[in-house]
């Protein structure tokens, strides 16, 4: 199969035919659409999605099961699964969440015979500038709503004081290190492959999108596993807004750099004002609540930034910069 040149347009369009001598080839095509947006430029057998939607969950709470059970072995822990997060399960957890990242990119790249970094950004290359400067603009952003929420309603936060030991340094190193790695392979599961998969139920752009947000939304905050309405409600939120970045801005660079961000922050936040001790993930009833409408609106401000940051590139003619990346 032929595959196009990297850094051009791909089009899942029938291409020219070739003959040789008395043959004739049939037209070259490929998986990716390139004349369709981020999100419903993938074309594939219907049933392809169900085995991403089937396996990938297995792989991720299967790794997860796997990684605690051992450093529960290793740490004598009674119960390997409770909320409470050692620095060394942190570290297993994140780092199981980004391998099935990656072992969803290979195989949605198996499935659809197309190359992995197509996955990422179909109509370009993956852009490094535009991974740093919604960075900038997530961490200005997140920040905000964070302290908003420590001001107006502390009692949210589940902090208990602010305190530094070697478990908070063990954390802190952990956070900055691999959630990097834990929220990088949640973009490209859900965002990068289950999102474009899940649309390629339906031909016409916008229900696809439609289809692929809501479905690949509800897989997200499924396998996050809250059972508080609030807290549930906002995981999904967060879901639809990091597709909404994806879909307009053509790639997962402003996706992947607020989920970074956010993860980043609240993990540090959790990490020093835990008072010296380990952290916990509680997700249970009653765990959310009003307060989490204030990071809701941080999600819908980086969307907004992301439309009006694209709606000024766009409005530039394409063109390669010195250091060799494409803009649109």
């Amino acid at each position: 199969m032929h595959r196009p040149v990297s850094g051009r347009p791909r089009s899942a369009a029938a291409g020219p035919s070739h003959s040789t001598g008395d043959a004739v080839t049939r037209p070259i095509t490929t998986a990716v659409n390139g004349t369709r947006p981020f999100g419903a430029h993938l074309r594939m057998s219907w049933w392809k999605p169900l085995v991403l939607l089937a396996t990938l969950p297995v792989c991720l709470i299967g790794s997860q099961v796997l990684a605690w059970s051992v450093v529960g072995a290793i740490e004598g822990s009674d119960d390997p699964f409770s909320s409470e997060f050692t620095p060394l399960k942190s570290l297993a957890a994140n780092l199981s969440i980004g391998a099935t990242g990656v072992v969803a990119v290979l195989l949605l790249a198996w499935m659809t015979r197309v190359p992995w970094r197509t996955l990422l950004s179909p109509l370009r290359r993956f852009d490094r500038r535009r991974l740093a400067d919604y960075s900038a603009v997530a961490a200005v952003l997140v920040s905000a709503g964070l302290g908003t929420v420590a001001v107006v309603a502390p009692q949210a936060t589940g902090w208990t004081g602010f305190a530094i030991t070697d478990t908070t340094v063990a954390l802190l190193a952990v956070t900055l290190i691999t959630i990097p790695i834990q929220a990088t392979g949640e973009e490209l599961m859900y965002r990068s492959v289950l999102l474009p998969a899940t649309a390629s139920w339906v031909r016409a752009v916008r229900p696809a999108l439609a289809v692929g947000l809501v479905v690949s939304s509800l897989a997200f905050a499924a396998l996050h596993g809250s059972t508080d309405a609030w807290l549930a409600g906002y995981i999904a939120l967060i879901a639809l807004s990091t597709g909404l970045m994806a879909i307009i801005s053509g790639g997962v660079e402003a996706p992947i750099a607020f989920h970074v961000v956010n993860n980043v922050l609240a993990g540090i936040g959790n990490n020093v004002m835990t008072g010296g001790g380990t952290s916990a993930v509680d997700r249970s009833t009653e765990t959310g609540g009003p307060p989490l409408l204030i990071l809701g609106a941080v999600n819908v401000a980086m969307v907004v930034v992301v439309w009006l940051h694209e709606k000024r590139r766009r409005a530039v003619p394409p063109h390669r910069e010195l250091s060799g990346e494409w803009t649109r």
